[in-house]
């Protein structure tokens, strides 16, 4: 069975990539073994690739109150509720692998108020789900809630960071039609031999 594109739109060859992109796609490959399909579709658009993946980095891979694995939970539970296929099914193989547990993701997916999670990362779901689906309604009580459980402001803009960032992710992904790559559903699934 042949699979469907990755985008709707067009995927350039890595050879007609400028340079800059190529070494980070070829970066990714290196560690990874294959290439997610999000470099290539957004490869689409050199410019917007270059600032999609600075913003990217910038929430992603800075150090921060909140643990790799706390964010990429972020992304799991706001990526299911905005319907983004490609960013649940890549993130939750990311978050399988940062938090070293095979029945996190999909529990964080379905529904994250009954997943193994700690009440304080319940809390920051609970806030990145409203930055998701109701960002006009946050006030301070949001704020003192999330303190109460130990998070400093910074952490608490590092939440709404990256739920507000992978918004524009996921209804990327959903425009373009983006497809997970088959590689990502059994990462992390298998402990290590």
């Amino acid at each position: 069975m042949s699979h469907p594109a990755i985008s709707r739109y067009p995927v350039p060859e890595l050879k007609d990539i400028p340079e800059d992109i190529r070494a980070r796609i070829e970066a990714v490959q290196e560690k990874s073994g294959f290439v997610p399909n999000v470099f290539l579709a957004l490869a689409h658009r050199p410019a917007e690739f270059r600032a999609f993946f600075a913003y990217h980095d910038a929430l992603m891979e800075k150090e921060s109150g909140l643990t790799k694995a706390e964010r990429e939970m972020i992304v799991v539970a706001t990526s299911n509720a905005n319907h983004c296929q490609y960013c649940v099914v890549a993130h939750g193989a990311i978050l399988r692998i940062r938090a070293k547990n095979p029945l996190i993701a999909d529990q964080v997916a379905v529904n994250y108020r009954k997943a193994d999670i700690t009440p304080k990362q319940r809390a920051m779901l609970d806030f990145a789900m409203k930055v998701c689906l109701n960002s006009g309604e946050i006030g301070d009580a949001d704020f003192e809630t999330l303190r109460g459980h130990g998070f400093t402001d910074e952490d608490i803009w590092d939440i709404g960071g990256v739920a507000a960032f992978f918004g524009l992710s996921n209804r990327m992904a959903n425009m373009t039609n983006m497809r997970p790559n088959d590689e990502f559903y059994l990462l992390g699934r298998m402990p290590k031999k």
